[in-house]
């Protein structure tokens, strides 16, 4: 394990985290901790090489879908 000191932080932000570590039950260096844990995961990519799209997908596949009749293809874009 390694230790982070973080210097000249400011009066305010350090009772902010005091006060939510008192919500969540937990230390202010376990809250710190989570805090940087939970802002480091949101900004790695999909476990799975999932995107929006598939994840949208999967989301609401249990309802169903609607095929669609799609018109035929023809070789003039004017058409």
């Amino acid at each position: 394990m390694t230790t982070l000191t973080i210097r000249n932080l400011d009066e305010h932000t350090t009772a902010q985290l005091r006060i939510q570590a008192a919500r969540h039950c937990r230390s202010m260096e376990e809250e710190a901790r989570t805090i940087l844990r939970s802002a480091l995961e949101a900004r790695q990519p999909v476990a799975g090489g999932q995107g929006l799209g598939r994840r949208i997908h999967e989301h609401f596949a249990q309802l169903g879908g609607v095929e669609l009749e799609l018109p035929e293809r023809s070789s003039s874009p004017n058409h």
